[in-house]
């Protein structure tokens, strides 16, 4: 009974934190910009936010059942998000969108939608994860960058342990978490339309 009650808690933790906590780790520790504390805000960033995080996560549930091409993709995808997000910042709703990528990645667990909706919904992370380095000078940009790509490349290396637990939920476990998974992403676009 406790291990289906885990979910749900995991859940209501998550709208309890909500969004909002996707600062910037240079913002909340008022660090200079250098090639060093570049990086450790790339390596930082993506895990400091809840709707990044649970997405890289819930990764397992579908996009890591393929070939390890599909990690690389994922991750240049990213990558090029992030480095369009430079060049073409201030994307209108883009929060809001990457609250429903949440939705979308349910969607696509339960079946509802093509497995290939990731790779755009992987650059819209990635391009998120860029606006806060906006004028930043280029060395620690890139080294920021490269954070972000081994942060997330690790996480996605660590999912794969969970490629086999996730190939063998039964169908209604998977809908639990793709369900939670909706919800989530509705209730963090909400508070991004509300706030």
């Amino acid at each position: 009974m406790f291990h289906r009650l885990m979910p749900v808690a995991g859940a209501l933790a998550l709208l309890v934190a909500g969004p909002a906590l996707a600062h910037h780790p240079m913002e909340g520790m008022q660090l200079v910009p250098s090639a060093f504390t570049g990086l450790i805000s790339g390596l930082a960033h993506p895990l400091l936010g809840p709707d990044h995080l649970l997405f890289l996560v819930a990764l397992a549930l579908v996009g890591l059942q393929r070939s390890g091409r599909w990690m690389i993709t994922l991750l240049a995808v990213g990558l090029a998000g992030s480095s369009l997000g430079l060049i073409w910042p201030g994307l209108p709703a883009a929060e809001l969108l990457v609250s429903l990528t949440l939705v979308v990645e349910g969607l696509v667990v339960l079946g509802r939608l093509p497995q290939g909706l990731l790779l755009p919904a992987f650059a819209l992370h990635g391009y998120v994860l860029s606006g806060s380095v906006i004028g930043w000078e280029s060395t620690p940009i890139a080294t920021y960058l490269l954070g972000l790509l081994l942060s997330q490349g690790a996480l996605l290396l660590a999912l794969l342990s969970l490629r086999g637990v996730a190939q063998q939920l039964n169908v209604q476990t998977r809908t639990l978490l793709a369900g939670t998974l909706i919800g989530i992403g509705a209730a963090f676009s909400w508070t991004t339309l509300v706030a």
